[in-house]
This record gives structure tokens, sequence and C-alpha cells, in this order.
């Protein structure tokens, strides 16, 4: 019998997607050699793959959670003005971890990235829950329209030196010029001149938390929740479609985090999420769910344990004697990536459902 619980419940089926997200990240994140197969991978530069919703689904569904939770802290009596400074807490915890996972092993000022994932996730959650607790949805929207439009001007209009304005490629685009600019040596390692998680781009990142915003507002509608849902999937279906128009104009692309790129990724969590509520929250299938949502429960702790142990691994030298000796020799290049991979994740299940049966809930 479909449920119409009170939406002030919680949803178990926010807490599995999270928990898929996470595990997908983690998943993707390690592979164990060089080679992978190619959902796997993130696009090369324009386009995109299963791999390049991960991020954006993460920064989504952070929307979607501070919605939920502070409209329940303001029904119970809290002050926007407190609950901005303990966002504000939050936000400046998240990104100092997100600079412990780049500093780790060799902590080298020199060179610390100063952006990266866990940062990103702690502006835009700032951002987001800033512009929730003083605008209505219109002003959402309109937020919404007007990063989505700044970044939009500023990558097709503002020249950059030795290039000219409107270039979208990776060399000539205003994003990389202002990174390289702006952070400097304190770039992303592996491209050194700019960041994917760089300056501009977080623009229409903010856009995504605020599409999850969105979502959230829908969400806690006094509507039964098997109502919500043909709405949540009309716009996501919606969002998919203006994404695919704006891909004419400014490609979809997840290293620059373009407007279409923002817009199809929020589409599919839309429809993605209402899959997931219509299973195991109007349907009851929670049983099913558990091993994501112990991994929901705690993710940016889960998170932060596999970057860290990664980087031990491969600091230490153990991840290629495990990985040269135990896998490699068994399988195709692709399966053994594969097979590490899946192995590394099955751990990261294991550290959640410790924390689970132990009662660990780390809050930041």
């Amino acid at each position: 019998m479909p449920s119409s619980a009170p939406h002030a419940d919680r949803l178990t089926a926010l807490d599995a997607f999270r928990g898929l997200t996470i595990a997908f990240m983690v998943l993707v994140n390690n592979a164990g050699g060089h080679e992978s197969y190619a959902p796997l991978k993130h696009a090369e530069w324009n386009g995109w793959t299963p791999t390049d919703m991960v991020f954006p689904s993460f920064v989504w569904i952070a929307g979607v959670a501070l919605t939920l939770s502070l409209s329940k802290r303001l029904a119970a009596g809290a002050t926007k003005s407190a609950l901005l400074l303990q966002v504000l807490r939050r936000a400046v915890i998240i990104f100092v971890l997100g600079l412990i996972v780049y500093a780790a092993p060799r902590f080298d000022p020199s060179t610390q990235r100063i952006l990266g994932v866990l940062q990103r996730i702690a502006i835009c959650y700032f951002a987001a829950a800033a512009i929730y607790l003083h605008t209505k949805l219109r002003g959402q929207v309109l937020w919404i329209v007007g990063l989505l439009a700044t970044y939009w001007l500023l990558m097709v209009f503002v020249p950059v030196p030795g290039f000219g304005a409107g270039r979208l490629d990776e060399a000539g685009n205003f994003a990389h010029y202002i990174d390289s600019i702006v952070l400097g040596a304190h770039n992303y390692r592996h491209t050194k001149t700019w960041d994917p998680e760089g300056v501009v781009s977080t623009l229409p990142a903010i856009a995504s938390a605020l599409l999850g915003v969105v979502c959230g507002q829908m969400l806690k509608s006094a509507k039964a929740l098997v109502d919500r849902l043909p709405n949540m999937v009309l716009l996501g279906g919606a969002l998919i479609i203006l994404a695919e128009i704006c891909n004419i104009w400014m490609p979809i692309n997840k290293k620059l985090w373009t407007p279409s790129f923002t817009l199809l990724m929020a589409g599919m969590d839309f429809v993605l999420l209402s899959v997931f509520l219509w299973v195991v929250d109007v349907l009851g299938h929670k049983r099913a769910v558990q091993p994501l949502v112990m991994i929901g429960l705690n993710p940016i702790t889960i998170y932060m344990l596999s970057e860290l142990l990664d980087e031990a691994l491969g600091f230490s030298g153990w991840h290629d004697r495990i990985y040269d000796s135990v896998f490699a020799p068994n399988a195709s290049p692709e399966n053994a990536s594969l097979l590490w991979a899946l192995a590394y994740t099955g751990l990261m299940f294991l550290a959640a459902w410790v924390m689970k049966r132990r009662g660990w809930v780390v809050r930041v």
C-alpha cells in the first residue's frame, strides 16, 4: 500500500541516494590501475559519463538536505542569524577537511591545493543556505538564473589575453585563465595551471546546490509524498530538455561546470531521487537500501577515509604491492582495475557498517 507519511518524516530514500552517490564516488576515484572502462572515467572534455554525475549529485543533495534541515529548525523557533552562524561553522570545517585531504601525505604549503571537492561543497553549502534563509522560492529561482547567466556572460564575452573572448577549449577559456592568476601554484596538481573545482566554475556549482534547494522546497510541501513525485519528475524532464537546448551554445562539460551541465545533472537527480522515493518511501522497500543508508549517514567521514587511505597506500607503496600480486595477474587490465575498486568500495561499506553498529554518526 503506498505510503502517505507526513512531510516531516525523515526520508530514507534521501539517505540512500546520498549513500549511492558516495559509494560510486569511492568506486570511480579508486581504480586499481591506469586502465578503466569508459563509464568509470570522466569525459575527456565535452560530453559526460556516469562518473561525471557523482560530484554534482552530491552538491545537489546537499541543497535538498539543507532545505529540509533548516526548515525544521526555523519551525522550531531558531533565528535565521543563529542558523547562518551554524552553517558558516560547518562550511569552514568542511573546507578545512578538504585542505587536509590534499595536503596529505607531504604537507607542502607552497603547492597546497586551495580548492577541491570538499572545498566546493563547503562554499556551495554556505551560499545556498544563506540564499535559502533570506529568500522565497521565487528569489531562489532568480539566483539560479542569475548565477548561470553571469557565468555565461563571463565565459563568452570577457577576452582572455592571447586567445580572445568566447573560447571554451581547455587552453583558452576564461575560467582557466582566472585560476592561473588567482590560484597560481595552488591549482590541481594534475593540471598545474587550472582547477576543475576552480573559481569561476563555482558560480554554476552554487546553482546546482540551489536546484537541490528547489527540490527540498517541493519535498517539504504538506501534500502526501506520492502526490509530489509527478511534479518532481516533470521538472527533472524539463531541466534535461533545457540542458540539451543550452548545449547548442555552451557544451555540456563537467570540468567547466557549464550551465548545460548544471541543468542536465540536476534534471537527472530530480528523476533519480523520485524513483528512490517511490520505491523506498512510498512502496516501503527500506531494508533493500540499508547498505546505502549506512554510507549516507556518514558521507563526509566515508569520503575522507577513502581519500586518506588511498593516499597512505600510494605513499607507502602498498597499493602497487597488493595490486601487482593479487589483482593484476588474475584479470585483464580493465577488470583488475575494477576488481580493486570494488574491493576498496567494499572496505568502505565495512567501515560504514561498523559505524552503524556502534551508533557513530559524525556530524561536522
